[in-house]
């Protein structure tokens, strides 16, 4: 690709490769329940997810279904959560609005990866358009890939990087580009765009100063924005091997610059927990 620079800092791959683990696990699981249902039916016994509608008595949680003898019961529906994770939910009070210091002291206790968790920030916004940029103090925890397209400093770079790009290889996380570099990379704009990583001068990746806005973002500052059609954001502020001093500090810095006015509610978690309400008085 030229002389295009990569920046990258930290590394998220063991975090990918164990939840990317655990999802074939909850699979094979999941396809052997199936076996041995098909072969209960095949041997001509009844499921134990099902009762015969003539039986006289119908569960109060199951519907028959038309055209069939029989009728579902509740046991029938497809289990959501393993067995280990409804344990650590029933810690959390779905019904308590916690303050941040003990939201971050129940976060720890939720733990059940061998991995380092990402901390996340669910935020539901009084209305959609909420958008800008903050710089967390300690960083994100997560690997960070910029990339520098300067049409003027390396031509046949950004020539290389959009070449790659319309083959499909995108192996980074923030593209900054130079103005006069703009004309170029609109040829894939249509692929960067539904990405999120379409240079714009909103986000402050379109700048005059590559380099400098590079640095930016590998110190740890990050772009915040609402979807398209919800008042819903997303933000990573850490992971949980931070501590809570840490994590406060990175919270509380992101939803000062989302301001609490707009914040309908916010919800604390890490990758693989249970969600805990957020006090936003607190904050």
């Amino acid at each position: 690709m030229g002389k295009i620079r990569v920046k990258s800092f930290g590394d998220e791959e063991q975090e990918q490769k164990d939840k990317l683990r655990a999802d074939k696990k909850a699979e094979a699981k999941k396809a052997g329940m199936e076996a041995a249902a098909k072969a209960k039916a095949a041997a001509g016994e009844t499921p134990e997810s099902t009762v015969v509608a003539n039986a006289g008595e119908t569960p109060e949680e199951s519907k028959p279904e038309k055209g069939k003898g029989y009728v579902k019961a509740a046991a029938s529906k497809k289990l959501k959560h393993s067995k280990e994770y409804i344990k650590v939910a029933s810690l959390v009070d779905k019904n308590k609005k916690y303050a941040l210091g003990e939201a971050l002291e129940m976060l720890a206790k939720l733990q059940r990866a061998k991995f380092d968790e990402t901390v996340e920030l669910h935020i539901n916004t009084h209305e959609k358009g909420v958008s800008g940029a903050v710089t967390l103090p300690h960083g994100t925890g997560k690997e960070t890939k910029v990339v520098i397209a300067n049409i003027s400093e390396d031509a046949k770079g950004v020539e290389d990087l959009i070449k790659a790009i319309e083959a499909g290889k995108m192996d980074f996380d923030v593209l900054v580009a130079t103005p006069d570099s703009m004309p170029k990379l609109a040829r894939v704009a249509r692929v960067l765009g539904p990405r999120g990583l379409m240079p714009n001068p909103k986000n402050g990746t379109v700048t005059t100063k590559p380099d400098e806005v590079a640095k930016k973002f590998a110190g740890g500052q990050i772009n915040f924005k609402t979807e398209a059609k919800f008042p819903l954001m997303h933000l990573a502020v850490g992971k949980v091997s931070f501590g809570d001093k840490k994590l406060a500090d990175n919270i509380k810095t992101a939803i000062t610059a989302i301001k609490t006015k707009n914040i309908k509610s916010i919800t604390l978690k890490s990758t693989m927990s249970p969600g805990l309400r957020l006090e936003t008085a607190s904050l």
